[in-house]
């Protein structure tokens, strides 16, 4: 511990020292292309660095360092009629997954985004294609990584990922837009044909699934998903003109947002009959969310919370590869809140938080829960921060503890 104490001091050290100056951000990293700025194109870097500690098999406790996140993202308008963006990076990069000349890195930099989008009736309704972000489920699921309030998000509100697209991201069109306080958005994808199911070679079995039938059948089955979002607003209006929602305001708007979610894959799994015949399975995921978000006096404070019901059904007792005990059919419950104390000193502000899941999943036999507890110091708002979160999971017997801590920066 004396260890990670020192390495905690020297992370919040450096991450000082580059924050400087960026409380001079006021629209980040954009470049004008003509005066009054509406022709332009932006570009929105951050890194996440972790330091993670947890307990091994044999009861010492083994620290690791990752970059969680380093990711480019551009986007730029000449017109206002259209917008074209484009995200990479790469994800959870370590000691154990690097190489020693950068090749073959199963951390490896890929596309993230790549999407052009069209306005037909400015506000109501805009249609774009690609490679998108624009996700149904909930409001986690459409999350942006920039403003997390938690260390991270729960993994389990990225259903899809593995199982139907690249990462949080399939390949299809979508429609995005407001009607009066109902902000929706709606897509129709192809999914993926190597999920991780089928890279993983899991079998075929009687009374269970696996998310593997646009391998099983080629192109003539499975081959739309169609996924939504909408909330209604109740309170201030949020910005829909990215996906990316908003983790955490700090303050700076008040909002108070009721949501609901689906995504449908006609026979995306399969399995097998009691006669050894291949039969398939629908999968249908939804969920209703809660977002609330408000500032508290003059000085600073907010409080945030949200709560999250998700009910996924892959088919009979679906796990994802035959392991996870996070992406499975079942239920889910969720929920987060934090504080943000007030002003209490000119070197930033903190936010204590806590958040816990319950996860009753059909493929195993005894329920799941996790809870954490941790604090963001932010240096500069959500550009520079630093992040320690306590997470512990239990399920039966089995149990895990995280000690985490982040130091993030985006411009």
């Amino acid at each position: 511990m004396k260890r990670l104490s020192i390495l905690a001091l020297g992370m919040m050290l450096s991450i000082s020292a580059f924050s400087q100056g960026s409380t001079e951000y006021t629209g980040g990293l954009k470049v004008k292309l003509n005066e009054d700025g509406s022709k332009y194109f932006r570009l929105i870097t951050w890194h996440q660095a972790w330091l993670t500690t947890q307990q091994n098999a044999q009861d010492d406790y083994v620290s690791t360092a990752s970059l969680r996140r380093s990711r480019l993202l551009m986007y730029a308008q000449i017109n206002k009629r259209f917008l074209i963006l484009t995200h990479f990076g790469l994800n959870s990069l370590n000691a154990g997954n690097m190489h020693p000349v950068g090749k073959n890195s199963s951390a490896a930099v890929f596309m993230h985004d790549a999407w052009a989008e069209y306005t037909i009736v400015p506000r109501n309704l805009s249609i774009g294609g690609g490679l998108h972000y624009w996700n149904g489920i909930s409001r986690l699921t459409n999350q942006s990584t920039l403003n997390i309030m938690t260390l991270d998000a729960p993994r389990f509100n990225w259903a899809t990922i593995g199982t139907s697209d690249q990462f949080a991201r399939h390949m299809g069109m979508y429609a995005k837009g407001k009607l009066g306080k109902l902000d929706y958005r709606v897509a129709i994808n192809n999914p993926i044909v190597n999920s991780l199911d089928v890279i993983n070679n899991v079998a075929l079995d009687t009374n269970e699934s696996t998310y593997r039938s646009r391998q099983v059948y080629g192109n003539t089955r499975a081959q739309y998903a169609f996924q939504g979002y909408l909330m209604y607003q109740f309170l201030d209006e949020e910005s829909n003109f990215l996906p990316y929602a908003v983790g955490s305001y700090l303050g700076t708007k008040k909002v108070f947002n009721i949501g609901a979610g689906f995504f449908n894959h006609t026979e995306g799994t399969v399995g097998l009959n009691t006669a050894g015949d291949t039969i398939t399975h629908d999968v249908n995921l939804f969920a209703v969310d809660v977002f609330y978000d408000t500032p508290l006096g003059e000085k600073g404070a907010s409080y945030n919370a949200y709560v999250a019901y998700y009910n996924y059904d892959f088919g009979p007792n679906y796990r994802l590869t035959n392991t996870s005990n996070v992406i499975a059919t079942g239920q889910i419950f969720y929920a987060q809140t934090g504080f943000t104390l007030p002003d209490f000193t000119e070197k930033g502000r903190l936010q204590p938080y806590l958040s816990g899941s319950y996860r009753d999943l059909d493929a195993f036999s005894d329920v799941a829960t996790t809870w954490a507890a941790g604090a963001n110091f932010y240096l500069s708002g959500h550009n520079a921060k630093i992040t320690l979160e306590y997470n512990q999971t239990n399920q039966g017997a089995a149990n895990s503890h995280l000690i985490n801590l982040q130091a993030m920066i985006y411009l």
